[in-house]
């Protein structure tokens, strides 16, 4: 690991500063993802600015919505009651997550900023276009039975490991940040990025900028949310697809409804398309194998992961089951 500064910074405005400073400062809170990452020589910041003392966690109520603070453990959140009982689908992605001691340490904005499981992004020697710009990719003639479907592009094919990312995106939150240039909103929709020809830029935040927190609509569709997780092992492990939906369902019927997808994408991953299929109907699994091939009609399969076409759609049909819509 190369040496670095460290400071802890007492008010966010100072860790604006601190980060702002320098181009290879970055932030750091729980640090399960950043203190890998440099002990693997992905990363090597000049500085790293302790954001822990800030006063960016709990979780609050008003007008409708739920506001999670950006430093609240993901532990805290996931059995936090109004969590579990208002969008259970975010409790439920945050258990499936990683261990209990990670989701002891990691915090909520931590979690939406974590790098790719790809491991030509952590092996040093291999090369990456999100690691090092122009090197080249050697997932797409490698390993790549873990990687993406969607959303990808001929710089890289990594998917993005964020469970609680996925729930979030099928809630329609709201990302807030504070910056140099102030505080900003972004619809989590837009959070993310696709690599196209930019891989090694995953989200639309600026250089310095601190996610502050997260907040989320207080809706009978969130109320009635579950998430499905399959992995290769039962705990602390990445998936292999996942599914996160919300559902109003009026007299058997689907008024209305969001889909989000991980584990198949570069980006946690919504199919519009999918869910028009399904909009005003009473569920049926015909419905549901219309809506599961509407979502992965533009995926790129290769040889090792072509199988996540098919699971996918399976696991869509299971969860809405599960939810108890189908007929």
């Amino acid at each position: 690991m190369r040496t670095f500064d460290y400071t802890a910074a007492r008010t966010v405005e100072e860790a604006i500063r601190l980060v702002g400073e320098r181009p290879g400062a970055a932030y750091i809170a729980g640090g399960t993802d950043l203190l890998n990452l440099m002990k693997d020589g992905a990363r090597a910041p000049d500085r790293v600015v302790d954001i822990n003392a800030l006063p960016l966690a709990g979780i609050t109520q008003d007008r409708g919505v739920l506001r999670i603070g950006a430093l609240s453990r993901m532990s805290a959140v996931a059995a936090h009651p109004l969590i579990r009982r208002s969008m259970p689908v975010v409790a439920q992605a945050l258990l499936a997550s990683a261990s209990p001691q990670v989701r002891n340490m990691a915090a909520i904005g931590g979690n939406l900023l974590q790098r790719t499981r790809c491991g030509y992004f952590r092996d040093t020697a291999a090369p990456c276009n999100k690691r090092v710009p122009g090197s080249g990719c050697a997932a797409l003639d490698g390993e790549h039975r873990q990687h993406a479907i969607l959303g990808v592009s001929q710089d890289c094919i990594a998917t993005h490991p964020s469970d609680l990312a996925v729930a979030l995106l099928a809630l329609d939150a709201t990302v807030l940040t504070q910056g140099p240039d102030g505080p900003r909103r972004v619809p989590m929709r837009d959070f993310h990025l696709v690599p196209g020809t930019t891989a090694d830029r995953e989200n639309v935040l600026r250089h310095a900028e601190l996610i502050t927190g997260v907040e989320v609509p207080l809706t009978a569709m969130a109320a009635r949310s579950r998430y499905l997780k399959l992995r290769d092992r039962a705990t602390f492990e990445f998936a292999v697809v996942s599914v996160a939906a919300a559902l109003d369902l009026r007299g058997g019927q689907v008024r209305d409804l969001r889909l989000a997808f991980g584990g198949v994408a570069t980006k946690p991953w919504r199919s519009e398309e999918a869910e028009d299929r399904l909009r005003g109907r009473r569920l049926t699994t015909a419905d549901l194998d219309a809506a599961g091939a509407a979502l992965v009609r533009d995926a790129v399969p290769r040889e090792q992961n072509a199988f996540k076409s098919t699971l996918v759609r399976r696991a869509l049909t299971g969860l809405v089951e599960e939810m108890g819509a189908l007929r």
